[in-house]
């Protein structure tokens, strides 16, 4: 489980952002041309709605690739709490690539607010308790990472980044391996070192889990007095996590259970974009 809200790679930033610029600007943007080329620009960028703020370094590069001399300076930093009308960060440079940029800069800054915003709401819903609320994979393909990252931002926690570093049985793979105990057994001989969690639909499967030495045993749409057993009797042997139609209002009592996860997918997939708009306030040619 991550829980550094360090950014992605600048690799991984630059490669999304170039997808994302090839995808809207193509061979050209034709209403920039109508621009003068000499023309100078100057915006703010506003927040409209409470927030958490997500997203800098993929704003910040869609300009870097358009064009370098364009400047943006920050009044946030992604992690904090923005009230409707805080004025987030001043962009100057070239009016056309400007103009270019706006769109792609700000969709990043809207998607990833909005989970980094969602993931804050989940956050205080269980604080104070033990309980990490943390994400899955239901992510908008190519941008697991950036929305990975915003989750920390607001507060929660990363399962796994995917199917690559850490094991994850459910119920396919045991059918296929004919028990628990072969399908853990033969993950730890596979992956030495990697995490392995068994995802369980009952209090026997949890017996056989823990039995097999599961790191973690995820509890798939358990009853709240079989959590609370559950919750005894894997103490000491293993993490439990529960998933299955968690809804935010239900994040205090399944806490109070002492499970360890609370594993949310509508922080990543139920996403709503948070209101940015750049206003511009000068368009000027050098003398």
């Amino acid at each position: 489980m991550n829980d550094r809200a360090t950014p992605p790679r600048a690799d991984e930033v630059t490669a999304v952002v170039r997808r994302a610029l090839e995808e809207d600007v193509g061979s050209g943007d034709v209403t920039a041309r109508l621009v003068a080329p000499d023309a100078a620009i100057s915006a703010a960028v506003i927040c409209r709605e409470a927030a958490v703020l997500c997203g800098a370094a993929w704003f910040e590069e869609v300009f870097r690739q358009l064009d370098p001399h364009i400047a943006v300076r920050w009044r946030a930093a992604d992690g904090d709490a923005l009230e409707a009308g805080d004025v987030i960060c001043h962009v100057t440079g070239p009016a056309a690539a400007v103009l270019t940029g706006e769109r792609s800069a700000l969709n990043f800054l809207q998607l990833l607010s909005g989970t980094a915003t969602t993931a804050r709401r989940y956050a205080r819903a269980v604080e104070g308790s033990g309980t990490r609320v943390i994400d899955t994979r239901k992510t908008l393909p190519g941008l697991r990472s950036a929305q990975k990252y915003a989750v920390r931002c607001g507060g929660c926690h990363n399962h796994r980044q995917g199917l690559y570093d850490a094991v994850l049985i459910k119920d396919n793979h045991i059918a296929h391996a004919g028990s628990i105990a072969k399908v853990v057994a033969a993950a730890r001989r596979d992956n030495p070192g990697l995490t392995v969690e068994v995802e369980v639909e009952s209090l026997a499967q949890l017996d056989e889990a823990l039995q097999a030495g599961a790191d973690i045993v995820m509890l798939d749409n358990f009853h709240r007095d079989d959590i609370r057993e559950a919750v005894g009797r894997a103490r000491g042997r293993a993490r439990l996590e529960i998933s299955g139609n968690v809804e935010i209002d239900d994040l205090p009592s399944l806490a109070e259970t002492g499970v360890d996860y609370i594993s949310v997918g509508a922080m990543t997939k139920h996403v709503r974009a948070i209101d940015f708009s750049m206003d511009f306030e000068s368009d000027e040619r050098p003398g």
